[in-house]
């Protein structure tokens, strides 16, 4: 599914003024603000999990720290709401009705590969994941927190950053012009192994990227990998909660 096209000069994603991109000027920054507005999010949610590994270590019990969770959940939506004029291309749906489905399949088969991707050499370590049981039974607050979280805010998180940003800026740093049909092998590969390496099963997150990726590239959309990305996720937690394969959350 990947697109191997040549890296081509950015383009303006979208209504625009003329082809082609200028080079940045001498004093604009590293990271502009619209960079940030991607950044921020992610980086406070992948900062909480570091908080839960550290108070983990310290002797808190994982049954108390499950409500680090909604608080993380919480702190990112803040942020993008803080940032929400920065996602210009957010703020249409825009996507066709074909477009739409097959993104929902797309999420449909990243989730199966997702829970079967799962040898020893698949993994990075391993994890208890997160178990929403209090003395046996389960806490639906809980778990309907949990799925909130996993279907609605991280798809748009991680999207923003790994697809809107990382994709877009590996091709160029003025990121906000580069069309996405226009990114090249490089700016594909680098962010797809790096989102499978933030995940413990490496490799499901490298095919869940390359899904996510190609969908962007092929729909330029950023709603079809949200939407695929939410549908995985949403499932997931279905799935996880029947089969009680907490370690995948």
């Amino acid at each position: 599914m990947i697109d191997n096209n040549e890296s081509h000069a950015a383009r303006p994603a979208g209504p625009g003024p003329g082809a082609g991109t200028a080079a940045p000027a001498a004093d604009e920054p590293f990271l502009t603000r619209a960079a940030w507005a991607r950044i921020l999010p992610f980086g406070t949610y992948i900062l909480f999990m570091v908080i839960g590994d550290l108070l983990e270590r310290m002797g808190m019990s994982r049954a108390d720290l499950r409500w680090l969770y909604p608080v993380q959940a919480g702190a990112v939506v803040a942020l993008l709401a803080v940032f929400w004029r920065q996602y210009d291309e957010l703020h249409r749906f825009g996507l066709r009705l074909s477009h739409t489905l097959v993104a929902m399949v797309v999420g449909i088969i990243v989730l199966v590969l997702w829970v079967n991707l799962t040898l020893p050499w698949m993994t990075l370590g391993s994890s208890p994941g997160y178990d929403p049981r209090t003395h046996g039974e389960i806490d639906w607050l809980m778990v309907t927190l949990r799925i909130a979280g996993a279907a609605l805010v991280v798809p748009v998180m991680e999207e923003l950053f790994w697809r809107s940003f990382m994709m877009r800026w590996v091709e160029h740093a003025n990121f906000r012009l580069v069309d996405p049909a226009r990114i090249g092998f490089k700016a594909f590969v680098i962010p797809c192994v790096l989102f499978g390496f933030e995940h413990t099963l490496w490799l499901a997150g490298i095919v869940a990227g390359v899904a996510y990726g190609v969908l962007y590239m092929r729909h330029r959309n950023l709603w079809s990998p949200i939407l695929a990305h939410a549908v995985t996720n949403g499932l997931l937690g279905v799935w996880v909660v029947y089969t009680g394969g907490w370690q995948f959350w």
